[in-house]
């Protein structure tokens, strides 16, 4: 079991988090929002930055094409594919996916990973739906074939970079820091906050618990990645619409230069990932025990490299700065036990995603190495003891 430890408030969770990402190299700027969306992030962060003055930037409308319900299934899209969006119920094995060409037959069958179980917490089970989100480089269609037993399939052809414009603005009120620690904003990276709603109710409605432990992923996307906010959306549109969860599955996410993104929104009390007791949102990273367990995705494929430079300096300054603020030790050895089924679990306290489901993720390179990172984050001082 989680060590016994006073309650964590908005104010002990910023003072805690910022003495120790005072001290941190973190890499990303507040001008890192320029890179990703053509604008520098506005307000005033915890850390102090200067206020300025709300501004408005373009981003692309998502734009995207579901097919549901069927195992096998050809889909043409009106627009050149950024990615395709796959997630079903039942066996993995045969899954496979082909894209369109304009000019030729269509490419040679690859196999679906479906292998990352997410989703949101259910008290008749633990796991999830597999899933796959696979680059398709603007191909015009694709082809899906799925085992027999596959039910409860979605697809999506979705693109992010080619839509029309529309304008975004971020607000001089969210900030930029997290506790020193900088980010950007769902506003700075173009999230579309209607996507959250369905019928015109919030689709997930957002729900706190006490912070058990921390899990890192990698999206299992193309390393490299030229447009890494045009990813983000589009893991945004598949998680939230193809998937149905109602938001991005993850809390913050990484891009190779060691950009931070907000991920699931947990309010507008201008922290992330908690409410205004201190209190960690819900996600949907690792279904079954996704309450009191926050996720940090790592963009990019890690099973045989090791993230950049930027984006190790990155994970461990978060994992340090939330570890302080919640005093856990991030070399301890826990009992999980989930407040919404009472599952338990024992796990690291800095865990990979393939420690609580059948999965890669967050790849075989990134899994070796989390040892070292525990041991990175604790020689910060971040345990509280």
């Amino acid at each position: 079991m989680p060590n016994p430890k006073p309650a964590v408030t908005r104010r002990t969770l910023v003072t805690a988090i910022g003495a120790t990402a005072a001290a941190l190299a973190v890499t990303p700027a507040a001008s890192a929002a320029s890179a990703a969306t053509g604008t520098a992030a506005a307000g005033t962060g915890a850390g102090g930055a200067r206020p300025v003055a709300a501004r408005t930037t373009r981003v692309p409308v998502t734009r995207a094409q579901s097919a549901a319900g069927r195992a096998a299934t050809t889909v043409r899209a009106d627009f050149p594919i950024r990615y395709v969006g796959v997630s079903w119920d039942g066996p993995t094995r045969g899954a496979a996916i082909r894209l369109h060409r304009d000019d030729a037959a269509p490419g040679a069958w690859q196999p679906l990973p479906g292998g990352c179980a997410g989703g949101p917490d259910h008290e008749d089970r633990v796991g999830g739906v597999a899933t796959a989100l696979i680059a398709a480089d603007g191909a015009p269609g694709y082809d899906l074939r799925l085992p027999d037993g596959a039910a409860n399939v979605r697809s999506a052809a979705i693109d992010t970079v080619h839509g029309p414009a529309r304008t975004v603005t971020i607000a001089p009120t969210a900030p930029t820091t997290f506790c020193g620690v900088e980010y950007l904003t769902r506003a700075a990276w173009g999230a579309d906050e209607s996507k959250r709603f369905k019928n015109g109710v919030e689709n997930s409605p957002a729900k706190y618990y006490a912070l058990q432990t921390l899990t890192v992923h990698h999206t299992d996307t193309p390393n490299a990645d030229p447009d890494p906010a045009a990813t983000v959306r589009a893991i945004y549109e598949y998680h939230a619409i193809t998937n149905d969860w109602g938001d991005i599955g993850y809390h913050f996410l990484i891009d190779e230069a060691g950009r931070i993104y907000e991920g699931r929104w947990s309010g507008d009390d201008g922290v992330p990932a908690h409410d205004a007791s201190g209190n960690v949102v819900t996600a949907f990273h690792t279904a079954g025990f996704n309450s009191g367990n926050l996720g940090i995705a790592l963009l990019g494929t890690l099973s045989s490299q090791e993230p950049t430079a930027a984006a190790r300096a990155s994970l461990t300054a978060l994992l340090a700065a939330v570890a302080r603020g919640h005093n856990l030790d991030p070399q301890a050895h826990v009992t999980f036990v989930n407040p919404v089924n009472g599952v338990t679990k024992p796990v690291e306290m800095i865990s990979g995603h393939r420690d609580w489901l059948a999965t890669d993720c967050p790849g075989g390179t990134m899994y070796a190495s989390l040892p070292a990172l525990r041991a990175d984050v604790a020689a910060l001082g971040t345990g509280g003891h």
